[in-house]
């Protein structure tokens, strides 16, 4: 692989005149060249929102145009935030626009930088070119090394650019303004230099995570470029080159591996079965190795189902996409990993290389519940004992454990004219303010007395914690309960979590009281795994409450589900119900449905309801 490392005499570049202002509209216009320090570049390149998915030429620059100016981002807001894009668009909403005009500027973040327009990738990258070194070239034949190049870039400070020798084509215009080719994986007569996908990932393997090159502190979970051959299998944006930009910034690596050991992986059916798996655990414990088993890894995505590994549609796999789901978090689970979920549907993220530097507070405190103040309310009797005629109901307010979620949605779910008309539990995992910092600080400073905040699935980070017990399934390696507690106690601690409103052990084993301890220590009002020994028990004070359903129908259906569910007799009357994207109105509907059909049913606010869960348990004692 002699000619894998090419250099070239002279780094040139072209010059461009610039012209522009302060407006952020990120209209087109001509582009001025203020002071780099003092200023932010807007990218607009929301016209590709316009792009259909069966023009494979207009996918293909798209593609190429957007890997460009992910990797760009991650090397030039990695210590600063000076490149900003305008391109995720969910339902008619501009939102990267929408955060923009809401959190930068006019006496808020960033004030008083000059604003510098751009619409061309090409002409931003030359802006930057005194912070790039050139070009990281990968091979439009081997899909995963378009997964790799984003993993160089973030290493070398290259920009990802896929090989193409047709006229016009983004490699050849970089090329023929002088820009150098660093690194390339296709040989100098345009052959291939992998012969597979599992050779490439041993390359880089051996070359960048063996050798300490990567930050293992985190890893990216994002399609290859073999999304190019089904570009219309789900949104258009979720090729997810967008939320490359962190991870770049971070020096992680980048893969795209199958989770199954009992089939050949759908993009490469001609390798050996289990190649995808044996490759992704060999990259689990370098990571853990490098790690000290202390630190956990936090990677950023989510299995590609639509596309890759399940039996969606024409993928071609035997597994359905929540087993790959759950399969996915069972191994990386065994190997102190983490997935900040960026899935189907909601998965595209863009700028969070930038927002990465969002200053937020030491500590974002809430509320707690006297058991005086539940005895005021008629919740406790005289006798001290929980009135036990009552349907005590919790609603899951989920899911958020996942950056992309909240930063595409909550413009929208959380400017619902019904929030603060009655009590809500927003789930949201904490350690998504590494990527999304200004969504979690927006949600606190502009919360009503009745949005309280509880952490997601699973805590700071989506793993199956019954994977971290001892004998550890699928790695061997020793526990890592301790290490999981002591990764959540900070989290917790700055964003005021008390409550961890749904633990999802999926094909994992449930936790033992190693692992019900361990969130004691750092969630003690109270957890609702899937897996307990029975519907409610107490754990070193902490109330523990299995999960109870998903409600997926309009409000209609969802208050009849939860009616019918009801009458079911429980020596507990704690129910608790878990829902998706849902606004307050549509909460505030079922609500009042629930409650006009059934006087004993009360809708609680969450820590009024685990405190008064924490005292039937202890009578029960």
């Amino acid at each position: 692989m002699t000619s894998l490392i090419t250099t070239a005499l002279i780094f040139s570049f072209l010059c461009c005149s610039h012209a522009g202002g302060n407006d952020p509209s990120g209209k087109s216009g001509p582009e001025p060249e203020p002071e780099k320090s003092e200023s932010t570049v807007l990218l607009d390149l929301s016209r590709y929102n316009s792009v259909s998915a069966s023009d494979a030429s207009a996918v293909t620059s798209m593609w190429d145009a957007l890997h460009l100016v992910s990797t760009l981002q991650g090397i030039v807001n990695r210590d600063e935030p000076r490149l900003y894009i305008r391109y995720i668009e969910n339902e008619g909403l501009d939102v990267d626009q929408w955060w923009w005009d809401k959190l930068i500027g006019g006496g808020k973040w960033l004030e008083g930088r000059t604003v510098l327009r751009m619409n061309d990738p090409v002409k931003a990258l030359e802006h930057f070119k005194d912070m790039v070194k050139g070009l990281v070239v990968y091979d439009p034949a081997v899909a995963a090394t378009s997964s790799l190049a984003s993993m160089v870039a973030g290493v070398e400070d290259l920009v990802a650019v896929r090989y193409d020798t047709t006229p016009g084509s983004l490699y050849l215009r970089l090329v023929k303004a002088g820009y150098p080719v660093a690194v390339s994986f296709v040989n100098d007569d345009g052959s291939s230099m992998f012969a597979s996908k599992s050779a490439a990932y041993r390359w880089a393997v051996a070359n960048y995570l063996e050798k300490g090159r990567c930050n293992t502190g985190y890893a990216a979970y994002y399609p290859d470029q073999y999304w190019l051959r089904h570009p219309g299998n789900s949104r258009l944006n979720h090729h997810q080159l967008t939320n490359h930009d962190f991870f770049v910034s971070k020096r992680a690596f980048f893969f795209d591996l199958s989770p199954w050991g009992d089939e050949p992986a759908t993009d490469a059916p001609e390798e050996p079965v289990g190649s995808d798996l044996a490759m992704l655990k060999e990259i689990l414990l370098q990571i853990y190795r490098q790690n000290g088993g202390t630190e956990f890894c936090h990677i950023g995505g989510f299995p590609c189902w639509a596309l890759k590994y399940s039996d969606n549609g024409s993928v071609g796999g035997s597994h359905t996409p929540v087993q790959t789901e759950w399969e996915f978090a069972r191994i990386i689970s065994a190997y102190n990993a983490f997935k900040d979920a960026d899935a189907i549907s909601y998965g595209a993220f863009a700028n969070a290389s930038f927002w990465q530097h969002y200053p937020l507070q030491d500590e974002y405190p809430q509320k707690r519940v006297t058991r005086e103040s539940l005895r005021e309310r008629g919740f406790i009797g005289a006798d001290g004992k929980v009135d036990r005629s009552r349907k005590y109901i919790l609603f899951y307010v989920g899911d958020y454990d996942a950056s992309a979620w909240i930063y595409q949605m909550m413009p929208k779910i959380w400017e619902d004219s019904a929030r603060g008309s009655l009590p809500l539990m927003w789930c949201i995992n904490p350690v998504l303010a590494r990527r999304a910092p200004m969504v979690m600080d927006y949600l606190r400073q502009s919360a009503s007395d009745n949005d309280y905040f509880a952490a997601g699935d699973n805590g700071a980070g989506y793993l199956n914690p019954g994977m971290l017990e001892e004998p550890r399934a699928v790695s061997g390696l020793p526990s890592g309960v301790k290490a999981w507690a002591e990764h959540n106690k900070p989290f917790y601690k700055q964003w005021g979590l008390s409550i961890t409103g749904f633990i999802i052990d999926g094909n994992a084993p449930g936790m033992s009281q190693e692992g019900l301890s361990a969130y004691a220590s750092f969630s003690p009002d109270g957890i609702v795994p899937q897996k307990t020994s029975g519907q409610a028990l107490l754990v070193d004070g902490m109330p523990v409450l299995r999960y109870g359903p998903d409600l997926n129908g309009t409000a209609d259906e969802s208050a009849k589900a939860v009616l019918a569910n009801l009458k079911k007799h429980e020596d507990i009357p704690f129910y608790w119900y878990r829902t998706i994207l849902r606004t307050p109105s549509w909460h505030a509907q079922v609500k009042k449905k629930i409650e006009e059909a059934d006087a004993n049913a009360v809708w609680m606010d969450a820590p009024s309801y685990f405190e008064l869960l924490r005292c039937l348990l202890e009578e029960n004692k």
